[in-house]
């Protein structure tokens, strides 16, 4: 039998009697609840940068392809349909899904307000699925199959501004010579909680900004790019610009708002601040709890070196019992963090502000990576802080040790 594992054991079931109970259910509570705590900001840290992120992509795409432009006018050059890319872009193996669009300049008039807006005219091909996911209200426009449509969708910051409700009908004057207006109707209402879109941008059928510019139908502003895989974002760019025409720029959306998605990675440091807290915290009580355990056996130490026990297999006593309060740990923190974060995913209890926050409840991210990685770093680094204690049992004499009874 393991000598060591042995008398380990029997410790452990001694202080359920004992005042060692109290510590080491302490030992425990505090290192599930430090598991659990760093679980869910990661999950939640997770999940609010990836919808914030969902909430760009499904509205920009993840890759953009218009024309160079070296002005700074807010109507783009026209694309062609029959460009090279677009006509071969099922070569891309890559690319999920590709959609054209086009944005000018106009400003909304109703009785009682004005308001300067961008409108972004999208085709049949605009996926609507992923859109979905901004709606709030109301429809998305249906193109018409001849001519186009004068249907919109408006942001809820811009319809609350213009007092506009889903039914109602209004003015827009285009910026351009000479100037053009054209009657539309709100049937729906998007919001994504990004001042970026929220505060300018209106969709409807690009048919009408091809009207206005006098473009033919294969004429567009550009197309916007979703891949399969975000992970390859990066090389997707590479691949798309060296097979584009000259005269084509490929942009990646994260670069045109990076200053959102540099704020997202900061948010990262915040959470290695918070998950180096937590462990420092960890050790120090799985130390303390240790020491206060080593103290309340010294007569049993002195007795076992008395009887020829080496240090060592002193030392792997404690140390046992030490991983075993971590193991108990480790279990119910996982249990907990888990088991909350079910909770928030499936009936989003916890809400948010989404003026402050760009969405209406705590997000969660099932990162089983993070997970396992959290797991593996605690038991590490507070299995390493065991040794402090250990150093304590082998300076234990065992006259000193026996006289201490």
């Amino acid at each position: 039998m393991n000598f060591p594992y042995f008398i380990s054991k029997r410790i452990t079931s001694e202080a359920n009697s004992s005042f060692a109970s109290i510590i080491s259910k302490l030992a425990v509570i505090s290192i599930s609840v430090g598991l659990a705590a760093m679980i869910l900001a990661f999950f939640i840290l997770g999940g609010f940068q990836q919808t914030i992120k969902d909430k760009i992509y499904n509205f920009k795409g993840h890759l953009e392809i218009t024309k160079y432009n070296m002005g700074n006018s807010l109507d783009e050059k026209s694309i062609s349909f029959k460009s090279d890319f677009y006509v071969e872009k099922d070569q891309f193996e890559f690319i999920d899904h590709v959609q054209a669009f086009a944005f000018k300049a106009g400003l909304i008039k109703t009785k009682e307000e004005v308001e300067g807006v961008i409108f972004k005219g999208v085709d049949r091909q605009f996926d609507t699925l992923r859109f979905s996911t901004n709606m709030r209200s109301g429809r998305f426009i249906k193109h018409t199959e001849s001519g186009y449509s004068t249907e919109v969708v408006l942001s809820t910051h811009i319809a609350n501004k213009l007092r506009l409700r889903i039914g109602d009908q209004f003015m827009i004057h285009f910026v351009q010579n000479p100037p053009r207006f054209r009657r539309l109707k709100l049937v729906g209402l998007y919001e994504t909680g990004l001042e970026e879109f929220d505060k300018s941008i209106i969709l409807g059928d690009l048919g009408m900004i091809q009207r206005l510019n006098e473009w033919n139908e294969d004429q567009v502003g550009g197309f916007e790019i979703f891949v399969k895989d975000k992970k390859q974002i990066d090389k997707a760019e590479n691949v798309l610009f060296n097979a584009i025409d000259a005269d084509l720029y490929v942009d990646k959306v994260s670069d045109k708002y990076n200053q959102i998605f540099d704020w997202l990675g900061l948010l990262n440091q915040n959470v290695t601040v918070f998950l180096g807290l937590i462990l420092i915290v960890a050790c120090f009580n799985m130390i303390s709890i240790l020491l206060i355990l080593i103290l309340e056996r010294t007569y049993m130490i002195g007795v076992l070196q008395a009887l020829g026990a080496s240090k060592r297999q002193v030392k792997r006593i404690f140390l046992l019992k030490g991983m075993l309060l971590v193991s108990k740990g480790l279990l119910y923190g996982n249990l907990a963090g888990l088991l909350i974060a079910l909770i928030q995913d499936q009936f989003q209890i916890v809400p948010l502000d989404a003026a402050n926050y760009y969405m209406y409840y705590v997000p969660i991210a099932w990162d089983y990576e993070s997970l396992i990685a959290l797991n593996a770093l605690t038991f590490l680094v507070v299995s390493l802080a065991l040794g402090i204690p250990m150093a304590v049992v082998s300076r234990v004499k065992p006259i000193t040790a026996i006289r201490f009874n």
